[in-house]
């Protein structure tokens, strides 16, 4: 960063980071012990690589490019003096996240460090001016025991049910010749609804751990109520209740999400969604079975989009038709988000292709038979459609959005910031 300088230091930042990323990846997988992860220290790269890559496009948005060639979020992202070393090592390498993070700007964290993150605005006398007050530092109390429980019940979750029904089973030759197409679809979709609590759990944790020392602390809502959510990693009843591909993404590994947004969305010259799985296989590590399953997810998004834009208006009046386009769009939503992770979770190629062998790439076909028969409405990029301003709007989360008391300081979750960045993934990745 010091020596390269701000014009180019995000290129190199990037490269050198997600190189040296790929070298542990490698190391970890192919000298230690492939499929095992009793020398798993990769977790802990990938969250400062995030942290480093983010860090070194903020500052080049903030000390060299200009106010008017900037997004509104990266305007309020962005970072006007280089840190010190104690900053950056403070930022990069803190106890809270180190492990499993979750991410987080450098700005909130620093906010937070300072002690500036229960300083409030109001406008004043003239409209543009505002004045800065300091509220009472809330309680993380509440927060962190909810959060704790859902760690226990998502702990409790995949020591007992997860190990009754491995995700490895789906591609089991009896299960494959002796099993109906009803039993086999039922199967795929409950291993992989078990498969999921270890990331609840984690993610959860790693926010509860956050939220106890302070930081995460996001505004109070219209009830006056806390919200400690600023950097939270998902949101389960969303996930679960998914109805289309992209509203689970939305959901799933939120702020991992925002960084390939941040870093490679909305700067890719070309082809950004196919630029952005392709960064998020990299990121995950090198077994094959990452990148089968993000080369299926941008199959996957581009043919539920297609299909979205072109039948989802006929469904919406009246409220006993939008109820079963609902269960509908649900079912096929959790059997393509299987059907797309299996290879993510076992993770060699022979395993990933005797699986889709075994379902006949039937969801690869339809996707493709979608993409070639239906019109794809294209919409550019940072920009609201219709159909997401009406999607966020459904969204109780979204709801409550609008009417938080905002930080001054917390520049990621302002207003403007948060509603661009639901409106960037629901029209285009969603990770």
């Amino acid at each position: 960063m010091i020596i390269i300088g701000v014009e180019n230091m995000h290129k190199y930042c990037f490269v050198f980071a997600l190189g040296y990323l790929t070298v542990c990846q490698i190391t970890r997988v192919y000298i230690f012990d492939y499929g095992q992860y009793s020398a798993d220290f990769s977790g802990p790269m990938m969250i400062i690589t995030q942290k480093i890559t983010s860090l070194a496009y903020e500052i080049h948005d903030g000390m060299f490019r200009k106010d008017e060639e900037l997004t509104p979020s990266q305007r309020g992202l962005a970072v006007r003096r280089m840190p010190s070393l104690l900053e950056y090592l403070s930022y990069t390498c803190n106890f809270m996240g180190i492990l499993a993070g979750p991410l987080c700007s450098y700005k909130d964290y620093i906010t937070f460090i300072e002690g500036r993150s229960y300083h409030m605005t109001q406008p004043g006398k003239n409209g543009k001016e505002e004045t800065q007050y300091e509220r009472t530092e809330p309680s993380p109390n509440i927060a962190v025991i909810q959060k704790l429980l859902v760690c226990g019940l998502s702990l409790l979750f995949h020591l007992t049910i997860s190990k009754t029904l491995p995700v490895e089973y789906n591609i089991d030759e009896h299960f494959q010749a002796t099993a109906s197409w009803l039993t086999k679809v039922t199967y795929l979709y409950v291993s992989l609804l078990a498969a999921r609590p270890k990331y609840y759990f984690a993610w959860t944790l790693a926010d509860a751990i956050n939220n106890a020392a302070g930081f995460g602390f996001r505004g109070y809502d219209k009830n006056g109520a806390t919200c400690w959510d600023l950097i939270s990693n998902l949101r389960i009843q969303q996930i679960e209740m998914s109805t289309s591909f992209k509203m689970f993404l939305d959901n799933w590994n939120i702020q991992t999400a925002l960084w390939l947004k941040r870093v490679c969305y909305e700067r890719a010259s070309f082809s950004p969604t196919i630029q952005t799985f392709i960064l998020s296989a990299i990121w995950h590590g090198v077994y094959p079975g990452y990148y089968l399953t993000f080369l299926t997810g941008v199959l996957m998004t581009l043919a539920a989009r297609a299909m979205r834009n072109n039948f989802r208006h006929y469904f919406i009046e009246p409220p006993q038709l939008k109820l079963f386009y609902d269960v509908i769009t649900w079912i096929a939503t959790q059997i393509a988000i299987s059907y797309t992770v299996v290879p993510f979770v076992l993770l060699s190629i022979k395993p990933s292709f005797m699986f889709y062998s075994s379902w006949y790439y039937c969801l690869h076909i339809a996707g493709i038979l979608i993409l070639l028969l239906l019109p794809v409405k294209k919409t550019p990029r940072g920009k609201n459609t219709h159909e997401n301003v009406q999607l966020s709007q459904s969204k109780k989360f979204s709801e409550g959005e609008n009417s938080l008391e905002q930080n001054s300081f917390s520049t990621t979750n302002n207003v403007c910031n948060q509603n661009q960045e639901i409106a960037f993934r629901h029209s285009s990745l969603k990770l």
